[in-house]
């Protein structure tokens, strides 16, 4: 057998492609693409880390570490098309909050998301995190993928400058007449029209397309290729676990691993079901996935960087096709890649991935026709849930709101042996949270 065959034939077993309906290209395609649309961390995380006075060229390198070891573990153990890399909302929360709020170190930060992270490898490995998932009720899974999808379009958004602030309505229009809207909408009409007759790769090429016709009308510079990795040893074990075990931090580590916990099942979950990868609404490898995901959150805090968690871009691969864990290992090499290519993969604008995002987000809200309507104490959690993620900008805020309010409906209409144990616990965590802890 020659050598491009038995190549073929390990990565067969390995991924089980033909089991899933992929194939190599398909599988690289997906891969590239959800880089694209979450390569922006790399540049982002260091500047927010940065502001909590932590080197910000190691954070850049412990970045891409981790978003590449994660991610590779991910897809050869779980073998799902899901990406790791550190949460958006997880680093603000360090930087803004325990940091600069609270007035800790960061490295005391640090030794923190490292305790947060034992938590989470432990309860993972005595299956008790399997369980919790077990435990949410089929119309909160729906609206999990809803609502993610409802954040992942005021990201998007966001990006494109469709959407910005406005101290009177908090959100208001942004100037449409700017470069970067038009060139977002044309992405965004490019991706709908490609997908519709359903050329392969349509999102890679809606970002591709907006990206060189950045060059010529939007004012990006293109930088260069290569540069050297800066060194990773200003972050590199720098974490104070000692400082971290004082009393005045526990809220703040169980803050981190309640966050930890429902973001990244909300995120794997809504993407596993968005690529058919459940089965009568489980996913056959959950306990391997969160194994993946906890063990990123210790190894992250090792390498110098806040919490690491599953991208709900990671939509944007599962809708070019991505089904496999072949995916999330072309993501790993790319963020490997990364170290060496920075000015190149900065290339890439916001409103390039915007449009690929918020195409993502429209087919995720499809999920709302599963629903049962007639069932006001189902359905009104689950439209809890799914408001209260973009609305609050977090998806561990939607999940708790959406708990609270089932259990409570449930309690109060006389149904509450209708609820899983497991729904009265998380709800009553996230109330103790909310009254004892304070809202962060």
């Amino acid at each position: 057998m020659s050598a491009v065959g038995v190549n073929r034939s390990l990565v067969e077993r390995l991924f089980r492609l033909r089991e899933h309906g992929t194939s190599v290209r398909t599988e690289l395609v997906a891969g590239l693409t959800t880089f694209l649309t979450m390569a922006y961390i790399v540049f982002v995380n260091p500047a927010i880390l940065g502001d909590a006075g932590m080197p910000r060229e190691a954070v850049f390198v412990a970045t891409c570490l981790i978003a590449a070891l994660g991610t590779l573990v991910m897809g050869l153990f779980a073998n799902y098309p899901i990406a790791l890399a550190p949460g958006m909302g997880l680093n603000a929360y360090f930087a803004y909050v325990v940091v600069q709020g609270m007035g800790y170190d960061w490295r005391v930060a640090l030794g923190a998301v490292f305790i947060s992270g034992c938590l989470f490898l432990a309860v993972t490995l005595l299956r008790l995190r399997e369980l919790i998932i077990r435990g949410i009720p089929h119309t909160l899974r729906i609206a999990i993928t809803v609502g993610i999808g409802m954040f992942l379009a005021l990201i998007a958004l966001k990006s494109a400058g469709i959407v910005a602030a406005s101290p009177a309505t908090f959100v208001t229009l942004g100037d449409v007449h700017k470069t970067p809207v038009l060139l977002a909408v044309l992405g965004f009409l490019v991706i709908v029209v490609l997908d519709r007759f359903k050329v392969r790769g349509a999102i890679l090429i809606g970002i591709v397309a907006v990206t060189l016709l950045s060059f010529v009308v939007g004012g990006n510079q293109f930088k260069g290729v290569f540069s050297a990795p800066p060194s990773i040893a200003p972050t590199f074990l720098q974490l104070d676990i000692s400082g971290a075990l004082a009393a005045g931090v526990l809220n703040v580590v169980l803050v981190f691993f309640l966050v930890e916990l429902f973001d990244a099942t909300g995120t794997l979950m809504g993407v596993a079901r968005r690529a058919g990868l459940l089965q009568a609404g489980k996913m056959e490898r959950m306990n391997k996935a969160l194994l993946a995901d906890s063990g990123a959150i210790f190894a992250g805090s090792l390498l110098g960087t806040s919490s690491t968690t599953a991208y709900v871009e990671s939509a944007t691969g599962v809708q070019a096709g991505g089904r496999t864990g072949l995916t999330a290992v072309t993501v790993a090499a790319l963020f490997l890649a990364c170290l060496f290519i920075a000015p190149l993969a900065g290339a890439v604008p916001a409103y390039a991935t915007a449009p690929a995002l918020f195409y993502v987000a429209c087919l995720m809200l499809r999920e709302l026709t599963e629903l049962d309507w007639d069932d006001s104490t189902e359905i009104i959690p689950a439209a809890v849930t799914a408001l209260a993620m973009p609305f609050t900008y977090s998806i561990a805020n939607g999940l708790a709101f959406g708990f609270i309010t089932y259990a409570a409906l449930k309690l109060f209409t006389g149904q509450a042996k209708q609820v899983h144990f497991m729904s009265w616990l998380i709800a009553g965590v996230f109330l103790f949270k909310f009254v004892w802890l304070g809202g962060h």
